[in-house]
């Protein structure tokens, strides 16, 4: 038998879950305790399925994709701050080797961003007109990992301010080709206008989701779309208008709008059910690690600390298609001094990171 892992103290399996301890034999998660076991490392503390950031994009920087040491750098600081599970919402760089290493955070990747023609951040983005949106959807779907990630919005240059970027019968069409393909679709949006006709058009999912109405949540909430809220990223919009209402003044004021209702949209959602997930934003512009931050930011709009907590564990997991610490399950799990369930800042702490049953950090 390969060395076994004994993890004592609290084990949270769930967020009324709390086993004793729990064994990791050959990886993977086990409740009875191994016949003959010698070689036995113990860890004691609050144990967690490993975190989830579900919207993080490794291989990118503020200018586009990354060589893979900048990538590694990338993954290494998610894992260390307890993330070890992503949904990488779009990256142009080809990070499959990461597949292989046993040290490095799980990826579930949405393939490239798809964006409307120089509607987008250079250098990120497949840029196409409509009539190719079916095509390329098919074409992302068949590379993801069961996520295709479009771009719903942007600043339009002409208008002065953010607008949709596609017609309603090629999202249609879009959308519809992802489903027959096995893939759900999300989709950048940072304002209101395109809301209504991606829900409608079946999307599964929408990232940030700062432009929710009163006419627009129940939609949402009826049709079980999903939302990745990025607060850690919506923090940065007065910083973003004040660079660009020189130019764009309509803009500039509707994105402090925005981030002025921001916590109050985010509560208006999950109050009316809408699934609510933690993700960060990093690999842009934002640095990758902030996961424990997002999860602050949630509470701060007044998500319930376990429902929080869910946001970016056993929830996140489930509504992905992973495990968390199921019996039989990878050995995927952080340890913290304190219970997060009591203060959810302590996930800024972990004190052991196990990896397929490996004590990685």
């Amino acid at each position: 038998m390969s060395l076994v892992l004994h993890v004592t103290g609290r084990v949270l399996a769930g967020p009324e879950d709390v086993r004793d301890e729990l064994w990791v034999v050959d990886g993977r998660v086990t409740y009875d305790r191994p016949a003959g076991a010698r070689d036995v490392r113990t860890v004691t503390g609050w144990a967690l399925p490993g975190l989830v950031d579900a919207h993080c994009h490794v291989g990118l920087d503020a200018h586009g994709p990354v060589d893979a040491a900048t990538s590694e750098r990338q993954a290494l600081t998610d894992r260390d701050a307890g993330t070890l599970l992503i949904r990488d919402a779009g990256s142009a760089a080809d990070t499959r080797w990461i597949d292989d290493r046993g040290d490095l955070p799980k990826i579930i990747r949405a393939g490239r961003h798809i964006a409307r023609t120089k509607r987008y951040i250079r250098n990120y983005a497949h840029e196409i007109e409509p009539a190719d949106l079916v095509a390329y959807v098919a074409r992302e779907a068949r590379r993801g990992d069961g996520w295709v990630k479009l771009v719903g919005d942007w600043i339009d240059r002409d208008a002065g301010d953010l607008t949709a970027c596609w017609p309603r019968a090629e999202v249609e069409a879009a959308i519809a080709e992802a489903h027959r393909l096995g893939a759900r679709v999300t989709a950048h949006c940072f304002a209101e206008e395109s809301l209504r006709d991606l829900v409608e058009a079946g999307i599964d999912c929408v990232e940030h989701a700062t432009g929710l109405t009163e006419e627009t949540i129940p939609l949402f909430a009826e049709r079980g779309v999903a939302i990745v809220p990025t607060l850690v990223n919506i923090a940065t919009f007065p910083r973003l208008a004040a660079g660009g209402e020189g130019k764009f003044p309509r803009w500039a004021d509707h994105m402090r709008r925005l981030h002025a209702r921001r916590y109050d949209t985010v509560r208006a959602a999950y109050d009316a059910g809408i699934p609510v997930f933690v993700g960060t934003d990093a690999g842009g512009s934002l640095a990758h690690g902030l996961v424990a931050a997002e999860v602050a930011e949630l509470v701060t709009a007044g998500i319930p600390p376990l429902d929080a907590l869910s946001a970016t564990t056993w929830g996140a997991r489930a509504w992905l298609g992973r495990p968390g610490l199921e019996e039989g399950a990878p050995a995927d799990l952080v340890v913290y001094d304190a219970d997060p369930r009591t203060d959810v800042r302590t996930l800024a702490a972990p004190r052991r990171i196990v990896l397929d049953g490996r004590v990685v950090g």
